[in-house]
């Protein structure tokens, strides 16, 4: 039975080949994309690391401190302060702040190309076909396999940590950006259309609006995404976090890995409750959250 099962009935195929043709393809023919893309990149990484890094840490404390307030409340503020300066304690403040910068521009970019094609799949029966099995595939397909494409397109560094960041990320901006413009209810739609308004005025002011709660939702999550995949970077030489992570697992330094990971946490917590709270639009009122 086993010799059975073992038994190949489909004609060969040579997919591992053809990828391989397509990267080649790529790299010949579309180059001069890479080069001035990765310089981009690069250099909006430079100031958003310049802008965490640059400035004295309690500075950097005290603004996170205060975001954490207003975003959920005073409680989750406190929380923040000291939370940070454990992470600023172990030694790793400065890669924690790296690997934010890192999150911050994958996460900018996953959003501004994802929610405009969550608005088109919502408005378009023919691009939500299109787009959504092209999501499926985006999100399935293992995180080493984009790490070693944009290794490849882009070479070491952190602009292959942001290029996989960026394409494991964005899903989630589409489908819940589309999910919630398609729940709006279809009776205030009509009702805008009945006093004269126009297709981008319904956007903009009715269903935007209306599907802010899951577009906000999707945000968290590509926040979320890009933080886990910058870790993974850390193997093509992103740096930050994932850099002290690796070089623990490497050198089979226990506590080391046990820092990094735990800064990590810390900057998901932070990152996923500042978000969440902005979402929820009433931060005024979180003075006990």
């Amino acid at each position: 039975m086993p010799e059975l099962l073992a038994q190949q009935i489909a004609p060969d195929l040579d997919v591992a080949g053809w990828a391989s043709d397509a990267v080649d393809w790529l790299l010949d023919n579309l180059a001069f994309i890479f080069g001035p893309l990765r310089t981009i990149v690069s250099a909006l990484v430079g100031w958003v690391e310049t802008l965490l890094v640059g400035p004295p840490v309690v500075v950097i404390l005290l603004a996170f401190t205060a975001i954490a307030y207003f975003a959920v409340g005073w409680a989750f503020a406190l929380f923040t302060l000291a939370a940070f300066l454990l992470v600023d304690a172990m030694g790793h403040f400065e890669a924690t702040m790296v690997s934010l910068a890192l999150v911050v521009v994958a996460a900018l970019l996953a959003v501004a190309i994802g929610i405009p094609l969550g608005i088109l799949a919502a408005r378009s029966s023919t691009a939500s076909a299109v787009i959504k099995p092209l999501m499926d595939f985006m999100q399935t397909m293992p995180a080493f396999v984009y790490l070693l494409l944009a290794v490849i397109f882009f070479r070491i560094g952190v602009v292959p940590g942001v290029i996989a960041s960026l394409v494991f990320s964005m899903p989630p901006a589409v489908r819940l950006t589309e999910l919630g413009i398609r729940h709006v209810d279809r009776e205030v739609v009509e009702a805008a259309e009945a006093f004269g308004a126009t297709p981008r005025t319904v956007l903009t002011g009715v269903q935007l609006p209306l599907a802010l709660p899951s577009i906000m939702a999707g945000v968290n999550q590509v926040i979320m995404l890009a933080l886990s995949m910058v870790v993974i970077a850390g193997l093509a030489g992103a740096g930050g976090l994932g850099g002290i992570i690796v070089e623990g697992v490497q050198r089979l330094r226990v506590g080391l890995g046990f820092e990094g990971g735990l800064a990590v946490v810390i900057l998901a917590i932070f990152l996923d409750r500042v978000t969440a709270g902005f979402g929820a639009g009433d931060a005024g009122a979180r003075g006990t959250a």
